[in-house]
């Protein structure tokens, strides 16, 4: 038994204040003002906050096919460090997970290698995410995916994608769209504007999101299917999903912290680890997500966890992959640039780390309650920190906030009773 005492519970959707919480066997078992349990392992939050764990609703695997880059138990222990508790693993890894026999390799290989948070896997739209044949929905929904994506990859055809939105409406799962008009944005690697014009690198403009994002908004209204836009980066995007809110199409949207916080003029560096899919954007672009993550228009963040090795990142610019690792940081970014500067509360943070991801996906996380799972975290609000190579949990280092100072962690993440990292062992 755990009984975390004197912390202040932020749980949207649920009880919260200075609660106690006893933890027994995989379950909350109370959630009241005072708790006495003899036996019990006490754990003095006083100071600390109390919350569900956050879920990653869009993170990469790098196994099977490149457990050179990072295991699955290397990507668990990034996500407990981080304050994750579940992550949701995007469909591109090798082979995709495109089939039943993908899922259950995961599924199998995290409980083998001894993995310490929930994995979901989530489905390939297409076989082989070629945008060519529809995966066998039915059955990676039977094998247990909480979602369809050829994230990576967008689907561009558009009736492949319409008889996606009808196939998933019977399973009642999300698609989760990466929104790239690639005949668009081939060859780009920067955003197009002023810096890639300075810079002379090829430029992907907002236009090659936007027009995927019209195009999957009109589909998910024509089928009443169930949509989530995925790494938004534009203040048209952002205007689209806010517009079809309001006309009550079936849709949710993501974004992440390097979104949130760094623009193109990053790249005058010429650091790789500010090239990333969808690319850094302008600060107009900046504004308008921070606005739709205040107004509501933004229901999600999530980090686009994706791992590379050093020498692939030490390629120049136009050659080197997409992608930074972003758990061990995502939440720290958010509480720092995002929570302690007013743009939302430390509540709506929680709320769109955790709760509504989980609403989005069909999971009965996201909340604490009693009876529910105890998949907790402990956060440090104060705690002051600079983001090192040492803070990541893989052989992977990509990531541009490295030196970054920031203040807010997780010090305690426990997933079904279990606490599964302590930053400090004498908490």
């Amino acid at each position: 038994m755990i009984l975390i005492k004197n912390g202040k519970v932020v749980n949207p959707g649920g009880k919260e204040g200075n609660l106690h919480l006893l933890i027994k066997d995989n379950k909350i078992v109370k959630m009241e003002r005072d708790i006495r349990e003899k036996g019990a392992r006490v754990i003095d939050a006083n100071g600390k906050i109390v919350a569900p764990g956050l879920i990653d609703l869009h993170a990469h695997l790098r196994e099977p096919g490149r457990e050179d880059e990072e295991t699955i138990s290397q990507t668990c222990m990034a996500a407990a460090r981080g304050g994750f508790t579940s992550i949701c693993c995007m469909a591109n890894t090798n082979p995709p997970i495109d089939n039943q026999g993908t899922v259950k390799f995961i599924k199998d290989k995290a409980i083998l290698s001894g993995c310490a948070i929930n994995i979901f896997p989530v489905g390939a739209i297409s076989k082989g995410r070629k945008g060519e044949e529809l995966a066998e929905i039915a059955e990676l929904k039977e094998a247990g995916v909480v979602g369809l994506s050829d994230d990576g990859n967008c689907v561009l055809n558009a009736l492949l994608m319409r008889r996606a939105f009808e196939y998933t409406k019977m399973f009642d799962l999300p698609l989760i769209s990466h929104c790239e008009d690639k005949n668009l944005s081939k060859n780009g690697v920067m955003n197009e504007g002023y810096f890639s014009t300075v810079l002379g690198l090829p430029g992907i403009p907002d236009e090659a999101e936007e027009v995927m994002v019209y195009r999957d908004i009109s589909l998910a209204r024509m089928t009443e299917g169930k949509l989530h836009i995925t790494h938004t980066s534009t203040r048209g995007s952002v205007e689209l999903i806010r517009q079809a809110k309001r006309k009550k199409v079936k849709i949710s949207a993501d974004v992440t912290p390097h979104h949130l916080i760094l623009t193109d003029e990053a790249v005058k560096s010429f650091d790789t680890n500010t090239k990333m899919n969808p690319p850094l954007r302008s600060r107009e672009d900046i504004k308008a997500l921070k606005d739709g993550l205040s107004d509501g228009t933004i229901d999600v963040i999530a980090t686009d966890h994706a791992p590379h090795s050093r020498e692939e990142k030490e390629d120049d610019f136009k050659s080197a992959p997409f992608g930074i690792v972003g758990l061990e940081t995502g939440l720290a970014l958010i509480l720092t640039e995002i929570v302690d500067k007013g743009i939302i509360t430390l509540k709506s943070a929680i709320s769109k780390l955790s709760t509504n991801p989980a609403k989005i996906l069909g999971l009965n996380k996201g909340i604490l309650k009693k009876g529910g799972d105890a998949d907790i975290i402990i956060i440090d609000p104060d705690i002051k920190w600079t983001i090192t190579t040492d803070d990541f949990a893989g052989p992977c280092k990509n990531s541009p906030f490295i030196g970054r100072e920031v203040k807010g962690r997780a010090i305690m993440t426990i997933v079904a009773g279990k606490i599964v990292f302590l930053h400090n062992p004498g908490f």
